[in-house]
Parts: C-alpha cells; sequence; structure tokens
C-alpha cells in the first residue's frame, strides 16, 4: 500500500489588524455610550430615590406619605403667599388709630336734661339713657343740686350732708352707665342761689349789715330766702368741693348754674370784706378760681339767660361772655325763641368775645349746639 506522507500542523493565530482611524472611531463610540449612560441614569435618579424612598417608609416603616406630602404641599403655598404678599401689604400705608375721645371733650349733639328723681335703680338708668340715646341725645344733664340748696347724692361736704335731698341717687352707676350708652353726662350744680346751704352755714351767706342775721331776697312772709355770698372764699371752696366729688364719680363735665347775685341791691346786704372789687370783678375771679383749680380735668360750663348773655344786668354787672367764661350754656325763653340764623349771628358774636363754645337752649328740654 502505498503510503502517504504525513502532513505537518500548521498552528493559526488569531490576530486583529486596526487602523489608526478604526481605532478613533471605537474611543468615540465608548465615550458616546458613557455619555449615554450617565444621562439615563440622571434622568432616572430622582424616580429611583423617590420609589425606593416612597418603598421604604410604606412597606418597610409602615407610615402613610400622601398627609405629610398635602401638609407638604400646604405649608409651602402658604410660605410663597405670604412672601408673595409682604410686597403688597408694606406697599398699603398703615392707617393711623384714630384719636380716643375722652370724657372731658366737647363734642357736637343734642342736649337733654333727665329726671334724677326718676333713677332710683340700675334698670331705670339705663332705661333713661337709651330712651335719650333713642332720641338722638349726646348730652345728659342732671341736675345733682337744684335752687333750694338740696343735693342728690351722698355728698362727704358738711353743708351737702346737711342738706341731703329725699332721693338719693348712686353717682358712680349713673355716670358709667350713661357713658356704656353713649352720652355725656353733665353734672349741674346751682352756684349761688343756695338757700339751704345758707342756713346750714352761715360763713356762706349774705348778711344784714353789721347783724348776723342773713339777708333776704324778699321779705320772709313773701317766702325771701338767703344767698350764698359769692365774695367769701369759704362759699367758692364749697361750691369747688362739690365739682370734685361729682368728677371723682365719673362726671368729666360740669354746668354751673346762678353763678350770679341776687337781683335785688340794697345797703343792708353784708358781703364782708370785698376789696373794692364790683360785682362783675368778683364773678370774674370765682369763674377763674375755679378753673385753676380744675383745669383740663374737668370741662366746666356755665349757664346764663338770654338777656345775661346779650347785655349787663345787676346780677352780673357785665354781658356774660365778659366774665371769663370758656363753655357757655344759652337759655333762650321760649318767647323769644331764635332761628338758625339768628342761633348762628349769636355764637359767633360770643366767640369774637373769647366764648370758646356756645350751646343755646331753645325750650325747656333741649340744647342744641
Amino acid at each position: 500500500m502505498a503510503r502517504y506522507p504525513k502532513r505537518q500542523k500548521v498552528k493559526r493565530y488569531r490576530r486583529s489588524f486596526y487602523t489608526r482611524e478604526m481605532r478613533l472611531k471605537k474611543g468615540i463610540g465608548i465615550a458616546v455610550l458613557v455619555v449615554a449612560v450617565l444621562a439615563a441614569a440622571w434622568v432616572a435618579a430622582p424616580h429611583v430615590l423617590d420609589w425606593a424612598t416612597h418603598t421604604w417608609y410604606t412597606v418597610v416603616r409602615d407610615r402613610d406619605l400622601s398627609a405629610s406630602s398635602a401638609v407638604s404641599e400646604s405649608a409651602s403655598s402658604g410660605t410663597q403667599s405670604t412672601a408673595a404678599s409682604e410686597p403688597a401689604a408694606s406697599s398699603v400705608p398703615e392707617k393711623e388709630p384714630e384719636p380716643e375721645v375722652k370724657g372731658t371733650d366737647i363734642v357736637t349733639g343734642l342736649w337733654a336734661e333727665v329726671d334724677v328723681t326718676t333713677l332710683t335703680d340700675e334698670a331705670a338708668i339705663r332705661s333713661a339713657a337709651r330712651q335719650l340715646k333713642a332720641q338722638g341725645m349726646t348730652y345728659a344733664i342732671l341736675t345733682l343740686k337744684d335752687t333750694a340748696g338740696q343735693v342728690y347724692y351722698a355728698s362727704q361736704t358738711a353743708v351737702g350732708a346737711a342738706n341731703a335731698a329725699p332721693t338719693q341717687v348712686e353717682l358712680t352707676s349713673v355716670a358709667s352707665i350713661f357713658k356704656e350708652e353713649g352720652l355725656v353726662p353733665v353734672a349741674a350744680l346751682t352756684a349761688f342761689r343756695d338757700p339751704a346751704g345758707a342756713r346750714a352755714d352761715r360763713a356762706l351767706a349774705i348778711r344784714y349789715q353789721g347783724q348776723e342775721y342773713l339777708w333776704l331776697d324778699n321779705k320772709a312772709s313773701a317766702g325771701g330766702n338767703p344767698w350764698l355770698n359769692p365774695y367769701a372764699a369759704e362759699t367758692v371752696q364749697y361750691i369747688g368741693d362739690l365739682i370734685t366729688e361729682v368728677h371723682a364719680a365719673g362726671f368729666d363735665q360740669v354746668l354751673l348754674e346762678n353763678v350770679r347775685f341776687p337781683s335785688s341791691t340794697s345797703a343792708k346786704q353784708d358781703y364782708g370784706t370785698t376789696n373794692g372789687v364790683d360785682r362783675a370783678g368778683q364773678l370774674t375771679a370765682d369763674i377763674a378760681a375755679w378753673q385753676a383749680r380744675f383745669g383740663d380735668t374737668v370741662t366746666l360750663w356755665y349757664g346764663y339767660s338770654l338777656a345775661e348773655v346779650t347785655g349787663s344786668s345787676s346780677q352780673l354787672g357785665a354781658p356774660a361772655a365778659q366774665l371769663g367764661v370758656k363753655n357757655l350754656l344759652v337759655k333762650v325763653p321760649s318767647s323769644s325763641t331764635l332761628d338758625a340764623a339768628a342761633r348762628e349771628e349769636l355764637t359767633l358774636s360770643l366767640t369774637e368775645a373769647g366764648v370758646e363754645h356756645v350751646v343755646i337752649r331753645d325750650d325747656a328740654a333741649s340744647y342744641f349746639e
């Protein structure tokens, strides 16, 4: 048999041959792939983290994230709203608070008198105040010392206590309730026409010349009465003490009436030491003394008739506007009712004479400023 010659094994090596251009393309491809992978990871990362967080709290920690998310969103939106509104709020100027109205302040409004004998308890006081307010009144005048000299509250002065009226009102309750109902309570006090006070303390009274007897404004048989002496320092002190008492009870405004001398004059009237001061001068001094004592703590009003305001009288010695009064209440008799033009003219003439505030009484019940 023919024998074939034994083939020699040939070794083959797997070898790649790359050109420079091929290597460059390969490198660029790898770089693009890496960038793409990183970009995909960057985009997917928040979602993956949210999923992982939600899975951790809901599955592992068993917590509900929906409520927390709602609270967070609400707080976030509230913060944004506050931040957005702050510039707008800061751009609007703040409104200045209105000044507080004090009890001594004088305001425009209607005036009316109140019968103090009807103010027997809190219910009656409040009912009277509400009735006045419903009628459109602003000021309520309460006579606490009348022309007989009776005092309608528990005065701590010796003369006032000796002349207590049968009806006594609780001043603090009256003042506070009237103020609560939107009214300005005004305490009316009769000054020098005070027969009861003259009899209770002769040091306050006008006497007969050179005698201890009290001078009377008419014959005793005709019902003559004594008067307090405007020249006596004790008289001015007594009236001032009454003002102090009513102010302490809550009355910031006081109406003084009958700040005058008796209408009759005679040589038998003994006023004590006058130092040559006439009637007008003495009344001016008394008014100045009260004003100096109370200053701005009490608003003092003075009531005079139309005749005493527009002309001179023996009781005053000069027109009322010349006595140094700041606040004047003019009483007009019903037979001389003034129309609007006449009231305006009268008010103007009084203010030009130095009176700061004028109220004109047109009838027996109401006053108009």
